[in-house]
């Protein structure tokens, strides 16, 4: 049986609006097919916890389970200390968060936003304040009147936002929510999400296969594959000491050279060192630039080296002969930058 995965970050926080889920034991399956053999998670209570991994790593069938819309072979699903595992949708108080958006055509961006609430049969004027100020926490107040054809997808996206928070919900449920934006429109919305997130105390826990998204995101990173928990952290303590080779490679760019049998060394390109940057003490090797990538902060050399090719990030005003294709070139790592795996 898997162990429980336990936030330890959160301790020092001030009390959040939030609540803390505990999945225990859960298993799933579709006839023969396990999408979650044994699975075992806490996010506390105001946790900015991201679900990350690769397409069909279980990682939405888990939010699905945790939503209600379907219902584990076995285990169970607490959120504040209630067993939920059996309860409906409708008496969850989670919101919910999706790439497609999911609005209401026909409705207008202050109908959709109060749809919830007219559900739950609130009067009139609570249900204008409280459209009112979730609006505004997603700066989509000013267009209350439009129809969802008439907004861009980033706007869409904010109404979508504004609907799931409306309510108050307990936790807020996203599925890959940024995945048909442009890059400029995640990132303004990934701000505004952190912003929400400090303001209201909420409880998010975010599915994405996007490492960058993850890492920006989130108070704790879960990395799941084949319905199993490989680590879970904090971002930077998952980059800086992976426990394995995979998540290494998954969390950020990783070079791995072989070393006995059975075993790699894993080095990030940011501590792989070119031409005139290495020092007498630094793990020397050969290798020729590929092709070499200006980036603005750095450049992103490829060197064939050792049967592969190792990614460095140089410089800015790394010298014109270590990053010119064809040119042999001096490469090599501090020992204390190199991490040691098992082999994957």
């Amino acid at each position: 049986m898997q162990a429980s995965v336990h936030p330890q970050h959160l301790a020092s926080r001030p009390e959040r609006q939030g609540k803390e889920v505990v999945l225990s034991s859960i298993q799933k399956s579709y006839g023969t097919a396990v999408a979650l053999p044994d699975l075992s998670l806490v996010v506390a209570r105001g946790e900015f916890c991201t679900l990350l991994g690769a397409s069909g790593s279980g990682k939405t069938t888990l939010l699905k389970i945790i939503a209600g819309f379907e219902a584990p072979d076995a285990g169970s699903v607490s959120i504040a200390g209630k067993d939920v595992t059996r309860t409906s949708i409708a008496d969850r108080n989670i919101g919910m968060v999706f790439q497609n958006y999911a609005l209401f055509p026909h409705m207008s961006v202050f109908d959709n936003v109060s749809f919830a609430l007219r559900m739950r049969r609130l009067n009139r004027d609570d249900i204008k304040r409280r459209v009112n100020e979730a609006l505004a926490l997603v700066s989509m107040e000013q267009l209350r009147e439009r129809l969802p054809r008439e907004l861009s997808g980033g706007q869409q996206q904010r109404v979508a936002l504004a609907r799931a928070l409306v309510f108050r919900p307990d936790i807020l449920l996203m599925d890959e929510p940024l995945g048909a934006l442009d890059k400029n429109l995640r990132q303004a919305i990934q701000l505004q999400l952190k912003k929400l997130h400090h303001d209201l105390g909420l409880t998010v826990i975010f599915v994405t296969h996007d490492q960058d998204e993850a890492m920006n995101l989130s108070d704790r990173i879960v990395i799941v594959d084949q319905g199993r928990i490989i680590q879970a952290g904090a971002p930077e303590a998952l980059y800086r000491a992976p426990q394995s080779a995979f998540v290494a490679g998954f969390l950020g760019e990783c070079n791995f050279i072989e070393q006995a049998p059975g075993q790699v060394l894993g080095i990030r390109p940011e501590s792989v060192r070119v031409g005139t940057q290495l020092s007498a003490a630094d793990m020397h090797h050969e290798g020729r630039v590929v092709t070499s990538t200006f980036c603005g902060l750095h450049w992103k050399i490829f060197i064939e080296a050792l049967g592969r090719t190792i990614v460095a990030y140089a410089p800015a005003g790394t010298d014109g002969a270590d990053r010119t294709p064809g040119q042999s070139v001096a490469w090599g790592f501090r020992s204390e930058d190199a991490m040691a795996f098992s082999a994957p």
